[in-house]
């Protein structure tokens, strides 16, 4: 069987933030644990919900495309790529 890993992009409508990650977990599960009170960037708000993500066969793809968005460091070409410009 081969397993799905995504590449994902969370908005916090309270706090306007964005969060960039990658998992092989479901995508479901994941965002759970986003939502989860606790330490870290994520654990500022409870109000995470996946605002886009694209699926990979393969944990290397999935986190090699994090790694490339994370490198962007640009706001706006986050928020084209989550409207599909």
């Amino acid at each position: 069987t081969s397993i799905m890993c995504y590449f994902y992009i969370l908005h916090s409508p309270s706090k306007d933030k964005y969060y960039i990650g990658a998992t092989c977990d479901t995508l479901e599960s994941r965002l759970a644990k986003h939502n989860m009170k606790h330490i870290g960037y994520t654990g500022q708000t409870n109000d995470w919900r996946v605002a886009y993500s694209e699926q990979f066969n393969t944990k290397k793809e999935a986190f090699d495309r994090e790694k490339q968005v994370k490198m962007w460091k640009s706001r706006a070409r986050i928020i084209k790529l989550i409207n599909g410009d």
